[in-house]
């Protein structure tokens, strides 16, 4: 009987397979294979029945932060710098659906033409986005986002040159005197990181509530509560909304309200709960520039059925900086340090008071950094 074999002839038995079962499996075959072959068959038994097969090399490599699948079956992987091919072979078309459908199991998911996508985080904490043809072309996708093995600090993001040395002090001051901030760019520019980075500077005594849809966030804080959103199953129950967590959250003595990503109406929530004496919430958003942050949240205070005058007076008060992210040459930077600024009857803007002067910008604005000074105390501003 082949290896496979022996996993199907536990299964007909009723015994599902685990790490346990696939290990006795491999140590049946030392007297074939020999031990560091059984080994061998072992490892990667385990990472075809219970892992993502031949993807598990590349996920267990520290630089790779996503790995991506698609439909003609080329694999695509980013280490920091950008998407980049990789040869590997993953087998047929329906080899790779079986392999995604694995996988929204593992992450306790169905996967199948009635469900026919799936955004879940696997046991290891990977990140599964899969989403199957007709929605898409050719053969199923798979999009997996590694999470931080350990928490980058804001001195890793010094060292990496992602947070100019300057403006070290300007960071770790806004959390120190509780400032509430978002963190604004494209998806894949770091943001998550430098969340996770700068709420690392918080005080050991504060409890801080994340509440995010897809768990990704990493914080080096010995007091932190992860809450995380559930999509309905096929029969449309069992939804848990961002906006539900965050009134959770509120209920939970929380010093700081995270959010992971503000993508919806839980916007609504989020301004109310920064306006109740929450000081120091944070979270981050998709935008193309920080000044478009105040565009992207009246888009979704109107999803949430706010008027604009309520976006604008909820805004001004709720929140005080916007730090920017992107893509800069083979690096991922913080681009910019941006300040609300709001006056009774006109709409809120979001000011630059410290910016990359590599690509010839304005490097100041005056009025952003007197605002900048006044949140974060004399001395500070570079």
């Amino acid at each position: 009987m082949t290896i496979d074999g022996h996993v199907w002839a536990r299964i007909r038995a009723g015994q599902p397979p685990d790490s346990e079962v696939l290990a006795e499996i491999a140590r049946s075959e030392r007297a074939i294979l020999g031990v560091s072959g059984a080994q061998a068959v072992g490892a990667a038994l385990s990472a075809q029945v219970l892992g993502a097969g031949p993807l598990d090399r590349l996920l267990a490599d520290p630089a790779v932060t996503d790995v991506a699948v698609n439909g003609d079956g080329g694999v695509w992987v980013d280490k920091g710098a950008g998407m980049e091919r990789v040869e590997l072979t993953l087998g047929s078309v329906d080899q790779r659906r079986a392999m995604a459908v694995r996988l929204a199991a593992l992450a306790g998911r169905r996967l199948d033409d009635a469900a026919a996508y799936v955004d879940a985080v696997l046991p290891t904490g990977v990140r599964l986005h899969a989403i199957l043809p007709p929605l898409v072309a050719d053969g199923p996708h798979l999009t997996l986002r590694v999470p931080a093995r350990v928490p980058l600090t804001l001195e890793d993001l010094i060292a990496a040159g992602s947070v100019p040395q300057e403006w070290a002090q300007v960071l770790r001051r806004l959390v120190a005197r509780r400032v509430s901030f978002l963190i604004s760019g494209g998806t894949g520019a770091g943001k998550t990181t430098v969340l996770g980075a700068m709420l690392g500077q918080a005080d050991r005594r504060e409890r801080i509530l994340v509440v995010e849809d897809v768990r990704e966030l990493a914080i080096g804080h010995p007091h932190v509560v992860h809450l995380e959103g559930r999509s309905a199953n096929v029969e449309g129950a069992g939804e848990v909304t961002m906006q539900t967590l965050l009134r959770q959250a509120l209920r939970m003595r929380p010093d700081r309200i995270v959010v992971g990503e503000v993508r919806g109406a839980e916007v609504r929530e989020l301004l109310a709960a920064l306006n109740t004496g929450h000081e120091g919430g944070a979270g981050t958003i998709h935008a193309n520039t920080a000044p478009d942050v105040v565009a992207r949240i009246e888009a979704l205070g109107a999803l949430a059925g706010l008027s604009m005058p309520a976006v604008h007076a909820q805004l001004v008060s709720a929140l005080s900086v916007v730090l920017h992210v992107r893509r800069l040459d083979r690096c991922r930077v913080v681009d910019s340090v941006g300040v609300v600024l709001g006056v009774p009857g006109r709409r809120p803007e979001v000011v630059p008071a410290l910016w990359r002067a590599d690509d010839g910008r304005r490097a100041d604005q005056a009025a952003g950094r007197e605002r900048l000074a006044e949140l974060l105390g004399p001395g500070v501003l570079p």
